[in-house]
């Protein structure tokens, strides 16, 4: 029975995880939750920002769960270098933090995903998976103060206005279309699905959305969205 119980979980698609943060005893806790699912492999704990950039070009993980309150480097240098470096793990910042600008700066780094410490398992298990088709998932919290900063990035951008800056480019119907399905968390190939369309198309619909809206991430064109009442958080 145990043999055909691994012989089982070896045939699931496993989700490599790789963890960073520099309390021994959280890394702990968070690898015994996150293996109690059959697909989650941790692969790798780090404690310190320039250890997650060694890692993970070496183990290739396919999620990246990490603090930002590190030693050496902390997380948003770490995510930036990450992507400097076009490392594909998706990555999920998993934090204590709350406050405007660390969340703004992590999701401009290139973060896919924000959680706050204390969020319960099951919508840690869920923002795993999410991030790993492609999505990307914004607690409530999370989502008000971004909208929050993009309120101001509005008020910049009527400045421009009046100056005689043009404005940013207006969304098409398909790419309105796109976006709301964006705004649920769906990856490209969800998006394709529901919309009849390829993937390809999909993903050049969610790239020319994020060009028109000056957005650096999926994250931030959904947060933006919102703000220029295009949509609804």
């Amino acid at each position: 029975m145990l043999a055909w119980t691994n012989m089982k979980r070896k045939a699931q698609t496993m989700i490599h995880i790789l963890l960073a943060d520099d309390h021994p005893i959280v890394r702990e806790g968070l690898r015994a939750v996150l293996e109690t699912q059959p697909d989650f492999e941790v692969i790798s704990e780090c404690a310190s920002g320039d250890e997650v950039i060694r890692q993970a070009e070496l183990l290739k993980p396919d999620i990246l769960l990490l603090d930002l309150e590190m030693p050496i480097m902390d997380g948003v240098e770490a995510i930036k270098q990450l992507r400097q470096r076009r490392q594909n793990a998706r990555i999920i910042v998993f934090t204590a933090f709350d406050t405007d600008e660390r969340i703004i700066h992590a999701i401009q780094a290139g973060a896919d995903g924000y959680l706050l410490k204390g969020s319960p398992r099951d919508e840690i298990f869920k923002a795993i998976r999410l991030a790993m088709e492609g999505g990307s998932l914004l607690q409530p919290l999370v989502a008000s103060k971004l909208l929050r900063h993009m309120g101001q990035r509005e008020r910049e951008n009527n400045y421009r206005t009046l100056q005689g800056i043009p404005r940013v480019e207006e969304l098409t119907e398909r790419e309105l279309e796109v976006l709301r399905l964006l705004a649920q968390g769906m990856p490209n190939k969800e998006i394709a699905s529901h919309l009849v369309i390829s993937e390809r198309t999909a993903k050049f619909h969610v790239s020319s959305i994020m060009s028109k809206l000056g957005a650096t991430n999926r994250t931030e064109a959904v947060a933006l969205a919102a703000q220029r009442g295009l949509i609804e958080l």
